[in-house]
């Protein structure tokens, strides 16, 4: 069965998810190499050496190669009773049928072994997908011994969604995804999962992305895309066929099918040069090297990165209405920031969010006139008052929620803009970004929030949204003052 060929070995991957997953958990312990071969409870060493097919099996595995792939153990009838990976099958493969294994309570089983084979893979990435596909069809005695509660991790693709999105998930859902594993190592597989989005480029959020809907244009990408690992589009920056068309090669390269991608990658990538598209033709020619050098990747542990803490509008609101103990959820939210120029001029920014996504036509810049020098407190006076008593002059809506990028003292600022005015205020906070305390009217301590929560990072994504705007304007009357335009 030994092959070069990944493909040779294709197994369908299933939308439905099984009734209960069968993973490889019996790895052998980590041994040195050169110990004699030896089996398990119940036979010594001279019942062993009257088991030929064993020492056979032993033996074959020293012609194994170095290199990535996946192991078959068979027993006495030739069934498949165990599959698993490797880096490098000749040494792991090996490590049972030292003594060691024998005597760890896990793989005693190794007794059943009489014969072994193996299917080379091009990468260690390949060989963790060829071992999910294998165990998955073919159900191995030994890989359904589950010797605790825990669930073993899955690949996850949703196929209801604009944008389909790419999961590790312990609880795969029954309907609209499409499912791959389960995986034995939940750490070999984010760290695939992390090697592959810098080929395929797909999105691992949870944002419910409408691509009809053209506020998405406004919404700031995670740092996933400013490191080119995913194409953004959550800010619409690839359209829906485009995108559609990555996830379909990324499902090809899961089912096994590199070579035959490979080739329509290439096929693709001279069409697209034929027609003088040349930065896709490029993306195409780097996205083909990277596959084809996956072998060059290292360990694949070491690539699961850190967590990317994105911004997701629904649940950031929800968060907001359980925190706030706000009847509704704060569809619309206004953000103010000061920023001042260097000759001593203060100015003001406006932005506007519409559950929870960026709403530029509601964005406002202010020039403050009653404040001379530096004085954040008086300069938040005048804005808020400006910005209000307009609104409760023309009878327009006030937004849901008003945050004050600031601490206590630019929050009762605020709040002394709306009592000279006579004018109930909507909900206010302040958020001070030395700690990220949140301030509410009322509230002698601030609120700490966790650094992870949804609340708190669409709070500081209107804050910093209101800083860089005010900072444009800045900028603007700089650039007046200095050229004198």
């Amino acid at each position: 069965m030994a092959t070069d060929d990944v493909a040779a070995a294709e197994f369908p991957d299933r939308d439905d998810r099984p009734a209960e997953p069968d993973l490889p958990t019996g790895e052998p312990p980590n041994v040195p190499a050169g110990e004699p071969p030896d089996l398990p409870v119940g036979d010594t060493l001279a019942e062993a050496s009257e088991r030929p097919s064993f020492e056979r099996a032993a033996a074959k595995v020293r012609t194994f190669p170095m290199s990535p792939g996946v192991y078959l153990m068979k027993d006495a009838a030739g069934r498949v009773i165990y599959v698993g990976k490797a880096k490098n099958l000749r040494s792991r493969a090996g490590s049972y049928f030292l003594k060691a294994a024998a005597e760890e309570p896990r793989t005693q089983w190794v007794g059943e072994i009489r014969d072994i084979d193996f299917v080379q893979c091009d990468s260690e990435v390949d060989a963790l997908l060829m071992e999910a596909r294998l165990v998955k069809d073919v159900q191995p005695k030994h890989n359904k011994e589950l010797k605790d509660d825990k669930t073993f991790p899955y690949l996850q693709i949703t196929t209801r969604e604009d944008f389909p999105r790419v999961e590790v998930t312990r609880e795969p859902r029954d309907r609209g995804v499409k499912l791959y594993g389960p995986f034995a190592n939940a750490g070999a597989l984010r760290g695939a999962v992390q090697v592959l989005q810098k080929i395929f480029k797909f999105r691992t959020c949870s944002l419910d992305i409408d691509e009809q809907d053209e506020r998405w244009r406004w919404f700031r990408p995670c740092l996933l895309a400013n490191i080119n690992q995913c194409t953004a589009p959550c800010n619409l920056r690839i359209n829906k066929e485009e995108y559609r068309r990555d996830i379909k090669r990324l499902q090809m390269f899961l089912e096994g099918k590199k070579q035959r991608l490979i080739a329509q990658m290439k096929r693709d990538m001279l069409e697209a040069s034929e027609r003088l598209e040349f930065e896709r033709a490029a993306r195409l020619r780097d996205d083909i090297r990277m596959l084809e050098t996956l072998d060059q990747r290292g360990e694949l542990d070491t690539h699961a990165q850190p967590e990317v803490f994105y911004i997701d509008p629904k649940k950031g609101l929800a968060g907001l209405r359980k925190l706030l103990k706000l009847k509704d959820l704060p569809r619309t939210i206004e953000g103010v920031d000061i920023a001042h120029l260097a000759g001593g001029q203060t100015v003001a920014s406006l932005v506007q969010f519409i559950d929870g996504l960026p709403f530029k036509p509601g964005y406002r810049r202010y020039k403050i006139r009653s404040v001379d020098g530096v004085d954040d407190f008086r300069s938040i006076h005048e804005v808020v008052s400006r910005r209000f008593k307009r609104l409760h002059d023309e009878s327009e809506v006030f937004p849901d929620l008003l945050l004050i990028d600031g601490g206590k003292g630019q929050l009762g600022a605020a709040l002394a803009a709306f009592q000279q005015q006579g004018i109930t205020p909507p909900t206010l906070v302040s958020l001070a970004k030395r700690d990220e305390e949140l301030y509410v009217p009322g509230q002698s301590e601030p609120l700490r929030l966790q650094r992870n929560a949804f609340a708190l990072r669409l709070l500081q994504y209107v804050r910093d949204e209101a800083h860089r705007f005010a900072q444009h304007y800045h900028h603007l009357l700089r650039r007046k003052s200095t050229l004198g335009e």
